[in-house]
């Protein structure tokens, strides 16, 4: 599913096509694209003007001239898209947006294989919609304070790759920048939070900054066409995966053989020279 570094992605293309423009039209097409909490239709947001568009984690949602916002979670593959005349129109359409600023017009659709991904019209509170309200900072907010992240992972006690994935710890990192962070880092995926070191954690930590800031210079990983930026095209950062689905092939620092194991649930990649 997107991670951090794609919806990131999302958010700034997002931001050069929408930001200003008024929505006009708005349609559902999908019986469950809109999330069954939403305090309305998305239809609702008719006549409202984009102001900007925010991200915490996975979240990420559109500020309007009124008190509500537009959230969107993508779930396992969904997708803004522009839709541009001289392209197919994608498969998978759930919701349409009509939008006009003067005489420009364009439609942005949000699409979705797999019908996981959401849409809701909700109330913020302090800028924050009521969904993410319980999802904790990521490390790209302004606010987010490493000292205390590192106490609460210590808190803890639980796998390493885990205490990574869990949201209400610090969000943003899934699957593949879970890996990826730890094998930067040289920590084992099953190694225990409450067994590190504050030193260790903090390492972790600074890993997974580097690693999704490396990312979304690229553009994010797109392993196949369920994540795409909003002009249609490709991330690039599978290129330079170092641990995620590489079972098998040589680490690229020590040249033993990637393995994959099962840590809560999920696999997980790591070299086992390097990751003790």
């Amino acid at each position: 599913m997107p991670e951090l570094p794609e919806v990131e992605t999302i958010r700034r293309g997002l931001v050069e096509l929408t930001r200003g423009f008024r929505i006009v039209k708005v349609e559902e097409l999908h019986a469950r694209v809109r999330k069954s909490s939403s305090l309305s239709p998305i239809r609702a947001i008719e006549g409202a003007r984009i102001l900007d568009l925010h991200r915490r984690g996975k979240f990420l949602w559109f500020e309007l001239d009124r008190p509500e916002v537009l959230v969107a979670h993508l779930g396992m593959s969904g997708q803004f898209l522009i839709n541009l005349p001289d392209r197919p129109r994608a498969k998978h359409v759930r919701a349409s947006f009509q939008l006009s600023k003067g005489l420009r017009k364009r439609e942005i659709i949000f699409n979705d294989q797999r019908t996981f991904g959401w849409l809701s019209v909700e109330e913020a509170i302090d800028g924050v919609p009521t969904s993410a309200a319980h999802i904790a900072l990521d490390p790209f907010d302004p606010e987010f304070n490493r000292t205390k992240t590192v106490t609460e992972f210590l808190k803890r006690n639980m796998p390493i790759k885990s205490a990574l994935l869990n949201q209400e710890i610090m969000s943003g990192v899934g699957n593949i920048y879970a890996d990826e962070s730890l094998w930067c880092a040289k920590v084992h995926p099953k190694l225990r939070t409450s067994s590190m070191s504050r030193g260790q954690i903090g390492r972790v930590l600074d890993s997974s900054i580097k690693v999704m800031r490396e990312a979304m210079a690229m553009g994010g990983t797109s392993f196949d066409d369920m994540y795409i930026h909003v002009n249609g095209e490709s991330g690039f950062f599978e290129q330079s995966l170092s641990a995620y689905g590489r079972t098998g092939e040589p680490c690229p620092r020590c040249g033993t053989a990637i393995e994959r194991i099962i840590v809560g649930q999920r696999s997980s990649h790591f070299c086992p020279r390097c990751q003790r």
